[in-house]
């Protein structure tokens, strides 16, 4: 058993720890409100954009002239995966279930002999991926979202992206990200971006909207407008992934820092008790030596 000192000494340490984890969880609390709402602010604009690519895609007209952005190559021997993690730790399992997810997808990939490339925004992907598929990441963003999440960061990566795939690197871009769900729960969500893919349908809205699907007529030209549509569609995805890690993020860093704190009070109870067993053994300890020393004389 440790001696009353080393007990002491571990009380005070967990009670240091215990400080360190209330206050990482009351930042955590603080930046996940706002990354909250800005998550929720850009999600009506990005689903409303997706429908639209998605309604301008069945419009075998606008195909036609439309470009390998949003029709595709025709191939998809070389995929693109795009992986959406923090800079930190201490945020329970967000890196680690983003990480796991585009491992499983980029071995399936590579089961099925097609060529996989890595784009990581965030060190923690980097770090987690690299033993195992460090050959095939292109490139590593840093430090995005530090006081929020800027569009000029999505666009950025944006363009890294638009970059790769007008030069014939990629065919198929996939972007994996945890979508903000509540404070403890984050569901982990893969999202095609190049070429565009139709939204999964969704029963009750099928059975709300019996209207006539939406036609579209182009001025001054189909080709004008998509090139400049097809490139903010991509910026509004990016940029709403990457709001929707950032809330993640804070959320699942303020889930993990309440149960550390949480346990740490239960720690020092432990030891307080074992502390005080053992203080009272001792005591009890040196009162039977009087005892018996004056009992000898």
């Amino acid at each position: 058993m440790a001696n009353l000192k080393e007990l002491k000494n571990r009380i005070s340490s967990v009670k240091n720890t215990q400080k360190i984890t209330s206050a990482m969880k009351m930042v955590a609390a603080s930046r996940l409100k706002r990354a909250q709402e800005a998550a929720e602010a850009a999600r009506p604009y990005a689903e409303r954009m997706e429908r639209m690519m998605g309604s301008i895609l069945e419009n075998a007209g606008a195909l036609e002239s439309a470009g390998a952005m949003l029709s595709g190559t025709g191939s998809d021997a070389t995929q693109l995966i795009v992986v959406v993690t923090s800079d930190r730790g201490l945020c329970g399992g967000f890196n680690s279930s983003i990480s796991r997810a585009s491992r499983n997808r980029i071995r399936a990939l590579q089961a099925d002999n097609k060529e996989t490339k890595i784009l990581c925004v965030g060190r923690k992907g980097r770090d987690q991926l690299k033993t195992e598929f460090g050959d095939t990441i292109v490139e590593t963003y840093e430090g995005i979202g530090k006081s929020g999440v800027k569009f000029d960061e999505a666009l950025g990566v944006a363009n890294k992206i638009v970059e790769m795939f007008e030069a014939g690197e990629f065919d198929v871009c996939t972007i994996v990200y945890n979508r903000f769900v509540s404070a403890i729960t984050q569901e982990v969500t893969e999202s095609q971006i190049i070429p565009v893919q139709l939204p999964e349908s969704d029963g009750d809205a099928e059975a709300q909207d019996t209207g006539p699907s939406a036609s579209y007529e182009f001025e001054p030209s189909e080709e004008e407008i998509l090139a400049e549509l097809l490139p903010a569609n991509l910026n509004v995805q990016i940029f709403r992934a990457l709001l929707e890690s950032s809330a993640s993020e804070h959320g699942a860093r303020m889930s993990a820092m309440d149960n550390a704190t949480r346990n740490a009070g239960d720690m020092i109870d432990d030891l307080s008790m074992i502390y005080n067993r053992s203080r009272q053994a001792k005591i009890t300890s040196e009162l039977i030596e009087i005892i018996s020393g004056a009992e000898a004389l």
